[in-house]
């Protein structure tokens, strides 16, 4: 227990040198950037890589819910609902909706998702480099931490 007859100085010249060996921080740098111009070419092919894979998950998301449906029984309800309703003993919801056509729609509507987000792309390079003209840009704010 020897750290009991310590004085209050011993401790914190103690706590001084560990102070002192402590890393001391960085003086962080801060840079302030206009953002004036957007490469029109990089904006339309990112856009593009960007509406391919919200494409891809569409169609997954698709296929899982249909998949999910089917599995949990959701379809059988629904075709007992509809053949009371209808009073047609025929009728099938899965008929209708099989997974080939669902999945097929769901490729469909990805596919002009694509043509409509890189066109949106490209319509939102020209408005930014039209804005950016006037109004001079946008300011952004960098910190080195």
């Amino acid at each position: 227990m020897a750290w009991l007859g310590r004085t209050k100085h011993q401790m914190s010249s103690v706590a001084e040198k560990l102070q002192r060996k402590a890393p001391k921080k960085a003086n962080t740098k801060q840079v302030r950037l206009k953002l004036v111009y957007l490469d029109f070419w990089s904006l339309v092919k990112l856009s593009f890589l960007t509406a391919i894979c919200l494409g891809i998950v569409q169609v997954v998301v698709a296929v899982l819910v249909w998949l999910i449906l089917e599995s949990t029984g959701i379809f059988g309800v629904l075709n007992d609902l509809f053949r009371q309703i209808l009073g047609d003993e025929t009728f099938s919801v899965t008929d209708m909706f099989s997974l080939p056509q669902v999945a097929l729609f769901a490729l469909v509507v990805a596919a002009l998702n694509v043509v409509i987000g890189t066109a949106l792309g490209a319509v939102f390079a020209l408005l930014y480099n039209l804005a950016a003209r006037l109004t001079g840009g946008l300011l952004v704010g960098f910190q080195n931490s």
